[in-house]
């Protein structure tokens, strides 16, 4: 059992102080565009990413408190404004913290596989959750999969046209190995310089 890690941060947020939904003008102290990436693992895509979108307020959150931390000392060190960072499970917090159609983008990069055919129900992105995420983006909101493995990959390009309400902005690909201008986090950079691929998708809301 992993110890539990003291996170001391001015870019830490807990669930409990927050609002249902959350005032996330008044978090950020400004009006600007509202992302979130879901499992933001260690914060090296984060941080690129928010680097790159000064414009963008960016909501980070994981469910492991080292991850968490990781992810808040990379931003303290790059000292960005834009980047908030909570340890929370995707649908509750989602339910609980976001206001339906706020969303510009939403980012999942290498969520876990759950390989075992057993288990493959846990994982976090299926048409049921694309469904649901689907109420809490702005018109034209993004949403980005990534993931290195290559069922989940396959499954989720094959499942997403089905889905009402998103365009897909990669057409007439499902999924490409290669997205331009997309940040690669050092898990994803690791993988392929083991000479495997990543899938990226990409739809919009329509």
């Amino acid at each position: 059992m992993q110890s539990f890690i003291h996170i001391e941060s001015p870019n830490y947020l807990k669930s409990d102080n927050l609002t249902s939904p959350a005032d996330w003008g008044a978090v950020f102290g400004n009006d600007r565009s509202l992302a979130l990436e879901i499992g933001c693992g260690i914060g090296d895509f984060m941080v690129k990413t928010a680097m790159d979108k000064p414009e963008t307020n960016f909501i980070a959150i994981d469910y492991y408190n080292k991850g968490c931390y990781k992810t808040c000392r990379r931003i303290d060190k790059h000292e960005l404004t834009n980047v908030r960072v909570l340890r929370e499970e995707a649908r509750q917090f989602i339910f609980e913290r976001i206001a339906k159609g706020s969303l510009s983008a939403v980012y999942i990069n290498c969520p876990d596989p759950w390989p075992k055919k057993k288990h493959r129900k846990r994982r976090l992105v299926n048409r049921q959750f694309m469904e649901f995420l689907r109420e809490y983006l702005v018109p034209g909101g993004d949403f980005y999969f990534a993931t290195d493995f290559d069922d989940y990959g396959i499954d989720v390009a094959g499942m997403l046209p089905g889905v009402e309400g998103f365009e897909n902005c990669l057409a007439p690909d499902l999924y490409v190995h290669d997205l331009p201008g997309y940040h690669l986090s050092k898990y994803m950079l690791k993988f392929m310089a083991e000479g495997k691929r990543i899938y990226f998708v990409h739809y919009r809301k329509s």
